[in-house]
């Protein structure tokens, strides 16, 4: 069993920053491909960035990319989401989830575990 705790979610004006945490328990971290997926009201879960589980793949979503860094590690168990530029239209809540195959993917029902969602606020 894994658990995610993402953390760092907030209020930021557009054209703001923030930097999502989510860490992960257990020992087999490494192991996994990690990624975001955020959830906008009345919408569905959106993707929006993976990282292979060595770290050697990253993808991301159009909107976000060139904005945006995923980055993990391994040795803290913890994969990290940089937002910069941020835009209204990325106001949602923002999960970060596990694949234990290990290969990065942008297919939401391949991940296996979730962690509970941190709100992310974009005012203009």
């Amino acid at each position: 069993q894994v658990q995610l705790v993402e953390s760092g979610g907030g209020l930021v004006q557009a054209g703001g920053s923030l930097r999502l945490s989510c860490a992960a328990s257990g020992r087999t971290f490494s192991r996994y491909a990690m990624g975001w997926f955020r959830q906008a009201p009345g919408k569905e879960r959106e993707f929006v960035a993976t990282i292979s589980w060595s770290g050697g793949n990253t993808y991301y979503a159009d909107s976000v990319k060139g904005r945006f860094t995923i980055s993990r590690d391994n040795a803290n168990n913890t994969v990290y989401l940089q937002m910069n530029s941020l835009k209204p239209e990325d106001t949602a809540v923002y999960y970060c989830a596990a694949d234990t195959s290990g290969v990065a993917t942008m297919i939401r029902y391949r991940y296996d575990y979730w962690g509970q969602g941190t709100q992310v606020t974009v005012s203009s």
